[in-house]
């Protein structure tokens, strides 16, 4: 396993939209995966998709840590989605204080849907679908628009609250 360079704002892999994983358990993808974790975790992020690390691919990990959930049996080990779909469930939105690890020191606050429903294949091809809400719903939206050319701050519709990490939390 590796750790990967994360590719910064600015970076065109970050402003495309990826291309589809036909073989999930194909050698390259599974080597992949395996150093998105690494990364995210050496990162201390929530979740990682491959155009952050200079991959247009459809793939993303993710966790739940215990401390963005107010049940702790919400919480989720790292997590892997590959061609995932993530649909709205109902039209009530959140508002979600966001950072990124593409965006490194800014955070802002970001509506999203409060429900979505997710489905998509796991590093081992084998189906995986749910509803999530929360800070689940907040991690699967964010890092399903990294796949699809979106950055956090095209969300952001009050710019009173984005700004460097230090400043907001004074």
């Amino acid at each position: 396993m590796a750790l990967l360079k994360i590719a910064r704002m600015g970076n065109p892999v970050l402003h495309q939209v990826a291309q589809a994983v036909s073989d999930p358990k194909a050698p390259e993808i599974q080597s992949l995966i395996a150093d998105m974790l690494e990364t995210m975790a050496d990162a201390r992020g929530a979740g990682l998709a491959a155009p952050q690390v200079h991959q247009p691919l459809r793939i993303f990990v993710y966790h739940v840590p215990t401390n963005r959930v107010a049940n702790p049996e919400e919480a989720l080990l790292p997590r892997v989605l590959i061609n995932p779909e993530i649909t709205p469930v109902g039209d009530e939105m959140m508002i979600c204080s966001e950072g990124c690890l593409s965006i490194p020191g800014l955070r802002a606050d970001v509506p999203r849907h409060a429900k979505v429903r997710y489905s998509g294949l796991d590093e081992n091809g084998e189906v995986l679908e749910g509803e999530a809400t929360g800070f689940h719903a907040n991690v699967l939206q964010h890092e399903n628009d990294h796949l699809n050319g979106i950055l956090y701050p095209q969300r952001i519709t009050d710019f009173a609250r984005f700004g460097y990490v230090e400043e907001i939390l004074r």
